[in-house]
């Protein structure tokens, strides 16, 4: 059975589960060979449709602010862990009420909160430390956990061990999109700096970045990497891939509105790099289109726009084979992580409709907006 994308509204987010269920079945394959633990990182993909298909594969989830980790605990009710670069005082009980584990990012909030969690006598929540091993191959600083005079994690000249008790676990995040040759390499970073502590601990998590269910990517590596640290220390090993669980399963179906030309062909589409996909302009990177070609390779090349007034709402350069008009229809590829979570309603464009395609159940429409959404978050 196969999407039949012009029945969709436009524009439109459509997650595909036989896709989804395919990376999640890589990423079990990987649980089953380690023991370690897969949350997904709800920062990535927080589609909760979907929810009812990862929880029969993965841990938990992993959330980076009080909402996150609501949303984690009402709609897949398995673990939820969280991690902030600071909490907030009037949230930090509800966290407490949703968190199984909480990963602090300095000792100074663990040292402000600790007596909250060692109170809260009715669940116990492991508590973790984020540490910086000064380490990375991220080459955008945008995206790099570790580059000069990061916010993010203790280094180990602000180490503080007399401060350990309580602490459950360390928890590290230096990758982007990146091999499990990266991995082995920061591991062995980790295990130079902070081994002497990482052996005091219950458990050890490597963050996100994990590009597993890629197809180049040798998991392998990734299967001796986690054994390296488990057997060495006995500790528990988790994993947070966020784009890994959602990569290449969603599309965002769009619609031509017109065609210009100033010294090349130009297409505005019903969808805006800006407000649905702004990892576009921010990585920057150029998502496929079903049956279009680089620039050039094909008779006819646009650049598309989008319907914002932002000089710079441009996608990207593609070509086809035939001209395009008004109203025709083109799908993104790789559309259902860092977008649904991303997306705004700059200039009050409205955002996509959300689809969930199943073998069973066909095309679903799960969530369509209008503007009540875009009022709800004004004044």
């Amino acid at each position: 059975m196969n999407i039949d994308f012009n029945a969709l509204p436009s524009p439109c987010y459509v997650v595909d589960e036989r896709l989804l269920k395919k990376n999640l079945e890589t990423l079990k394959y990987v649980q089953d060979q380690t023991g370690c633990r897969i949350l997904l990182a709800l920062k990535g993909f927080s589609m909760f449709a979907a929810f009812p298909l990862i929880e029969k594969y993965l841990a938990g989830i992993t959330a980076s602010s009080l909402f996150e980790a609501k949303l984690g605990y009402e709609e897949m009710g398995k673990e939820v862990h969280i991690y902030a670069p600071a909490y907030r005082d009037d949230e930090f009980n509800e966290i407490m009420q949703y968190s199984d584990h909480i990963v602090f990012n300095s000792f100074n909030q663990w040292s402000k909160y600790k007596e909250l969690v060692k109170s809260k006598g009715s669940k116990k929540i492991e508590c973790g430390i984020r540490i910086n091993p000064e380490y990375s191959e991220i080459e955008t600083d945008i995206y790099n956990p570790c580059f000069k005079h990061s916010r993010l994690g203790v280094t180990l000249a602000n180490f503080k061990p007399e401060e350990l008790d309580g602490i459950d676990g360390l928890h590290f995040h230096t990758m982007c999109e990146q091999n499990s040759d990266t991995l082995e390499r920061t591991i062995k970073v980790v295990d130079e700096k902070f081994g002497a502590y990482i052996k005091k601990m219950k458990w050890i998590n490597f963050g996100g970045g994990h590009h597993i269910t890629r197809p180049d990517y040798d998991i392998e590596i990734l299967i001796r990497s986690i054994m390296f640290i488990k057997n060495k220390y006995g500790v528990d090993v988790y994993l947070e891939p966020g784009e890994a669980v959602a990569l290449n399963t969603g599309y965002l179906v769009t619609t031509v509105l017109d065609t210009i030309d100033n010294d090349m062909n130009l297409a505005i589409l019903d969808t805006s790099a800006a407000c649905h996909m702004p990892d576009v302009l921010e990585m920057p990177y150029r998502p496929q289109i079903i049956d279009a070609g680089m620039p050039s390779e094909y008779a006819y090349t646009y650049r598309f726009g989008g319907p914002t007034c932002l000089a710079g709402d441009v996608i990207g350069d593609y070509s086809f084979k035939q001209p395009l008009k008004p109203g025709d229809k083109l799908v993104f590829c790789d559309m259902a992580h860092y977008t649904m979570v991303k997306n705004n309603t700059f200039n009050g464009i409205n955002l996509p409709s959300i689809a969930l395609f199943s073998e069973t159940e066909g095309t679903k429409v799960v969530k369509q907006f209008d503007y009540k959404d875009y009022k709800s978050r004004l004044s």
